[in-house]
């Protein structure tokens, strides 16, 4: 087979690929589930791994010619394990999706009952939501947060789990500014006799670097995303004890999965290793340091956040009162190069395509290597933008200095190639 660079062989996919690194490179991205992987994830995932069918585990193949592959499956196993202090993990769930698919499918039986987080007050769409498959398979409750405090409210999470009987409760979120008590969730799963999963995809980066509780010893199930605070290569990984493995491994493959990606499970390695590192805790810190900076200039700038503050990487801003849609302020905010997402707020009156909030996280700046101070002119970036939503020059103002910061906070040096 002829071998061309894409630059000469797929001219339109090339300059999409560019187009992207551009757009990387010249906003700000401030949406709480992205970050940038590094160069050494990025050439592991682009390795000839990617030819290799590998069904199966290592040391028991469906093929031959394994040994290199089973080599590096060993090698995020081991490390992933460590990282978390986990007996048991499977790193070939495609996604954090599939790899709750795996939990409920291997131990749940269609029209059980699930209980887990309401999806408008922060949780996910594989908690429960009757468009996933969660909520079509299964029978789904949901659980929420206070109206006065917009925090997980366990007393409410036990009735339900009283009053319903449920053979899984699912602790997690997508979008909760706050520390989530997993030993409560525990007390609870115990008494009524269901299963536990926690879902910690958004926190596992904190939950790796001991800056958030570790659901790893209270759950009977821990499913992650191997991306956002985590930084690795978009993909999933499973952790349980240890008496659920082999029936996990076979929920897998061949119950859900076929060949495993070897290209990015040698990513998922590479990125395991790299938060293994006390380089990793650091950037850990200065990412809750971030948040926390973050939520107290806006609260400054009369900005109402939900729960009053966070805890962790994201905080949810509720416009409600600013008479702004979470729609309009995504897209106001892009047009002046800070990159949101809209989100619904608890007992938002909104549907999820217009929202009444907006999410924001401080991962991907982290990463770049943006401190408290530029956290505190981004604040001020936002106030500006959306309190002035049809002036011109505020956008160019703002577009200029946002210009500014990613240029002296670059992501890659040179494009593959770490700042």
């Amino acid at each position: 087979m002829e071998q061309r660079d894409l630059q000469v062989s797929d001219r339109e996919v090339y300059e999409a690929i560019l187009g992207e690194l551009k757009r990387e490179q010249e906003t700000l991205v401030m949406i709480a589930s992205e970050n940038y992987a590094s160069s050494a994830v990025m050439q592991a995932q682009a390795s000839v791994l990617t030819n290799k069918y590998a069904e199966g585990y290592p040391g028991s193949r469906y093929y031959g010619g394994c040994d290199y592959v089973d080599r590096v499956e060993r090698l995020a196993i081991e490390r992933v394990k460590r990282l978390f202090h986990a007996p048991y993990a499977n790193v070939q769930p495609h996604s954090g999706s599939q790899a709750n698919m795996v939990v409920y499918l291997s131990f749940l039986d269609r029209g059980d009952r699930i209980l887990g987080m309401n999806l408008s007050h922060g949780g996910h769409l594989t908690h429960g939501s009757p468009v996933s498959f969660s909520g079509k398979l299964f029978e789904a409750f949901s659980y929420g947060v206070s109206r006065e405090s917009h925090r997980i409210d366990y007393d409410q999470v036990r009735d339900l789990a009283r009053r319903h009987k449920p053979r899984l409760i699912i602790a997690g979120a997508s979008a909760y500014p706050r520390l989530i008590d997993f030993q409560a969730f525990e007390a609870i799963a115990r008494e009524t006799g269901a299963y536990l999963m926690v879902d910690m995809a958004h926190i596992a980066g904190l939950v790796a670097a001991g800056l958030h509780p570790s659901p790893v010893e209270a759950a009977d199930f821990v499913t992650s995303t191997t991306h956002k605070t985590l930084r690795g290569p978009r993909g999933g990984v499973l952790f349980a004890k240890e008496q659920y493995g082999d029936r996990l491994d076979k929920g897998v493959f061949p119950g859900i999965q076929g060949g495993p990606l070897m290209h990015v499970i040698a990513a998922k390695a590479v990125a395991f290793g790299e938060a293994l590192t006390p380089q990793f805790m650091e950037y850990q810190k200065q990412v809750i340091l971030n948040a926390r900076t973050l939520a107290d200039k806006l609260t400054e700038h009369g900005f109402n956040l939900v729960s009053g503050g966070t805890d962790n990487h994201l905080l949810l801003l509720d416009l409600s009162s600013h008479g702004m849609t979470g729609a309009d302020a995504e897209r106001l905010l892009g047009q002046a190069g800070i990159v949101v997402n809209k989100n619904t707020v608890p007992f938002d009156k909104k549907g999820p395509k217009i929202t009444s909030g907006i999410r924001i996280g401080t991962p991907a700046l982290s990463t770049r290597g943006m401190g408290v101070d530029v956290m505190e002119t981004i604040a001020g970036l936002i106030k500006m933008v959306l309190e002035n939503p049809n002036s011109e020059s505020v956008l160019k103002k703002t577009r200029n200095t946002v210009s500014e910061l990613c240029t002296s906070y670059p992501i890659y040096g040179k494009p593959g190639l770490e700042k």
